[in-house]
C-alpha cells in the first residue's frame, strides 16, 4: 500500500468517508475528519483503526466534528523506518496530529489503548481536552496485577508474537471476541485483515500486549497525572460483556474521574462502538446536551 493512498480494497459504502494524509516525524498518518461543532477525537486500540469508529461517525457527524486517525502500523497509516509500534510513540505521533490540526476544546474519546495514550496527549499538551469519553480502557500501572501480568506476559511471548505476525492472530482472535452482541461481518473482517495484510504490517500489533507491562514507566506517568485532569466532564460507555476489562477498571475510572456519567451496554463487548454504535452515540450526544458549556 503506497504512503497516502487510499487503497481499492477500502469499502466506499463501509467506509463511507474522505480519507486525509498527513506526514508527521516521517510517519504518514490517515485520518478521518467528519461533521461539524464540537470537536471529538477518536482514539482506537489494538488491533483496530479509524474503521472501528464509523458506525458511530455516521451517528454523530450531524452534531459534531469527528476526527479519527490511525496510529502508525494501524490502518490506512505508515510507519517510517525505525518506527518501534509502542505506545509512548503512538503518544507523540497523536501529540503532533493535535497540533499540526490546531486542535482545541476537544473531547477525548478514547477506547482500549486509546485511552492511555489519549490522556499521555493531554500531558504532552496541557488543555487540549476539556472532556473526556472512556470506553473499555484503562489509564495506569498493571503494578503487580496477576491478571494482566499474565497476558501481557503470554500476549508479548515470541510464539505468539510469531502467530501475530505470521497468522495475524491479533485481528482473527480479537475483533470477533470484542463483539458480543453482534458477529462482524464478512466484509467487516476483511477491512481489519487488508489493514495488516502482510507480517511486516502485523508488528504494530504483536508489539502492543508486551507493552501492558514493559511500558511501565509510561503508564506511571499517565497516573500521575491523572489528578491534573479529574475534574474534567467524564463519560464512561461500557461494554458489559467485555472479557479483557473488568468491573474493577471501570469502578476505578469512575472513583478517579469524579465528575462522571457511566452507561454500561451490558450485552456489548470490547468493542462497544462498533458492537452497540447507537447506544454509543446516544450516550454522547445525551451526555453533551446535559451540558454543552
Amino acid at each position: 500500500m503506497p504512503a497516502g493512498e487510499r487503497p481499492a480494497w477500502v469499502d466506499d459504502e463501509l467506509f463511507p468517508f474522505d480519507s486525509h494524509f498527513v506526514e508527521l516525524d516521517g510517519n504518514v498518518v490517515h485520518y478521518v475528519d467528519e461533521g461539524s461543532g464540537p470537536i471529538l477525537l477518536m482514539l482506537h486500540g489494538n488491533p483496530t483503526w479509524s474503521f472501528l469508529w464509523r458506525d458511530a461517525i455516521r451517528a454523530l457527524r450531524d452534531d459534531f466534528r469527528c476526527i479519527a486517525l490511525d496510529y502508525p502500523g494501524f490502518g490506512l497509516s505508515t510507519a517510517r523506518p525505525g518506527y518501534r509500534y509502542l505506545p509512548e510513540q503512538h503518544a507523540d505521533v497523536v501529540a503532533a496530529f493535535v497540533e499540526r490540526l490546531g486542535l482545541t476544546g476537544v473531547t477525548l474519546v478514547g477506547q482500549d489503548w486509546g485511552g492511555p495514550i489519549g490522556l499521555a496527549v493531554g500531558q504532552r499538551r496541557p488543555g487540549t481536552f476539556d472532556r473526556l469519553v472512556f470506553a473499555n480502557t484503562w489509564a495506569w500501572p498493571t503494578n503487580g496485577d496477576p491478571y494482566f501480568e499474565f497476558f501481557s506476559r503470554i500476549g508479548g511471548a515470541s510464539p505468539l508474537r510469531f502467530l501475530a505476525r505470521r497468522l495475524n492472530l491479533v485481528v482473527n482472535a480479537f475483533v470477533p471476541a470484542g463483539h458480543r452482541r453482534r458477529k462482524p461481518t464478512t466484509a467487516e473482517m476483511t477491512h481489519y485483515r487488508r489493514a495488516q495484510d502482510t507480517p511486516d504490517r502485523r508488528q504494530a500489533s504483536a508489539v502492543l500486549p508486551s507493552r501492558i507491562t514493559a511500558s511501565r514507566a509510561f503508564f506511571t506517568e499517565i497516573e500521575h497525572g491523572l489528578a491534573d485532569v479529574a475534574h474534567l466532564p467524564t463519560l464512561i460507555v461500557w461494554g458489559g460483556a467485555d472479557k479483557v476489562f473488568r468491573p474493577r477498571e471501570r469502578e476505578r475510572l469512575e472513583a478517579t474521574f469524579l465528575d462522571h456519567e457511566t452507561v454500561i451496554v451490558q450485552d456489548a463487548g470490547l468493542y462497544v462502538e462498533s458492537d452497540a454504535p447507537e447506544e454509543f452515540a446516544h450516550a454522547i450526544r445525551e451526555w453533551h446536551a446535559a451540558d454543552p458549556s
